[in-house]
């Protein structure tokens, strides 16, 4: 639907929630770069195609620094904290060197004995129950239970805010969703300031160190990177999970494949991120001048997202590319994004991915869905994609 030159996502409803690819398609055929509007976030530019999406990414011209969007007065500001996302160097850089500096491929493979640790004792509950929402039962707790290990969140509170982030994101209950922003932000400026107190061996408290140095981070960035470390940290991952294991029971061919050749495991995970990605667009960008690209001038202070889900089903880039094949070279595709911003967890998604996924396979020889696939709904986010829930036998 068209409204004064830009195309209403909104006004498409549930159906395109469900299913986008349908309509990125048509947008690519059309061309790469499309005006649209959503009745949460406005008009911005949306870019689709797989070339011009790392040119986006790559260009340092479009800024991730709400302040060069031309209404960002009227835009609310950061929910909570500052963050890496948010920022351009030299900050970025100065914010990801911190985090880099820890979240270390070492820290990460030591959790690879906690992660398969967590995924047995899911599958365990799980089992002798005969089904379960996959989402509620293995999707979401296990990547929830590994990043809070990482980050050092006391188990007892991982429920609570688990609550706290769902409602934050309900934007059909914004008064909810405002109080919830806040829960959140006490909490871990609490917790924060609990680990500088005294600090343990987690990532929160090496983070927390570095307050005091001479590049140290400030209160408000320090909140920021607490909170994308630990949302970006499970409910990508949830969705990655939930969505991956859609994919291979919509495609038996593959599953059996799979099961019957386990070296297969690493390129099925990243052609589970090619296929559907749990990151469906990145956060906006704003063009900080006119910045021509794809054929198409995007204005000063127009804000840009870019869609990592589009892109990475691209034609021009895969063949067959609404085909779901664990077999074919998916690298290239954007499910990490691309650039300076490229996901920083990326190597930690891959791992706890490898391990769930064949946790669940080898002792779920009869996992099957317990409903028509056309009856699943997705998340109303146009950034995450993500199933609400997944309903599964054990057979």
């Amino acid at each position: 639907m068209s409204l004064n030159g830009f195309e209403d996502l909104s006004a498409l409803g549930q159906a395109f929630v469900d299913d986008p690819y349908p309509v990125y398609e048509r947008m690519r055929a059309e061309g790469p770069l499309h005006r649209v509007r959503t009745a949460a976030s406005g008009e911005f530019w949306l870019v689709v195609g797989h070339e011009e999406a790392r040119a986006a990414l790559a260009d340092a011209r479009l800024s991730n620094d709400i302040r060069h969007s031309a209404g960002w007065q009227d835009d609310g500001g950061n929910s909570i904290g500052l963050n890496m996302v948010q920022t351009d160097p030299p900050q970025h850089t100065r914010l990801r060197r911190l985090v880099a500096k820890d979240f270390t491929p070492g820290r990460i493979e030591a959790l690879r004995p906690e992660v398969q640790r967590i995924a047995d004792e899911l599958v365990d509950a799980m089992l002798p129950l005969g089904r379960a929402d996959l989402v509620e039962a293995f999707a979401l707790p296990l990547p929830l239970a590994v990043i809070c290990e990482l980050l050092g969140v006391p188990a007892t509170d991982r429920k609570t805010f688990h609550d706290w982030y769902l409602e934050s994101t309900d934007f059909t209950r914004p008064e909810a969703a405002g109080a919830a922003a806040l829960a959140m932000t006490g909490y871990l400026a609490e917790l924060v300031a609990a680990k500088r107190e005294e600090p343990g061996a987690d990532l929160l408290s090496a983070l927390a160190g570095h307050m005091g140095e001479e590049e140290r981070l400030s209160s408000e960035e320090m909140l920021g990177m607490a909170f994308l470390l630990l949302v970006a940290g499970y409910e990508t991952a949830a969705n990655l999970l939930s969505s991956g294991t859609l994919a291979l029971l919509r495609h038996p061919d593959q599953l059996a494949a799979l099961r019957a050749d386990w070296s297969l495991l690493e390129n099925a995970v990243e052609e589970m991120l090619r296929y559907d990605g749990p990151v469906e667009t990145t956060a906006f960008r704003y063009a900080k001048e006119p910045v021509e690209l794809g054929g198409t001038v995007i204005g000063a202070g127009d804000s840009v997202a870019v869609v990592l889900a589009a892109a990475s089903r691209d034609p021009r880039r895969f063949d067959r590319a609404d085909g779901f094949d664990i077999r074919r070279d998916a690298r290239g595709h954007m499910a990490f994004g691309y650039g300076i911003h490229h996901c920083l967890g990326a190597p930690l998604a891959r791992m706890q991915a490898a391990v769930a996924f064949r946790t669940l396979l080898e002792r779920c020889p009869g996992l099957a869905l317990d409903t028509e696939p056309d009856t699943l709904t997705w998340r109303p986010s146009l950034m995450l994609r993500g199933l609400h829930q997944l309903p599964v036998t054990f057979g």
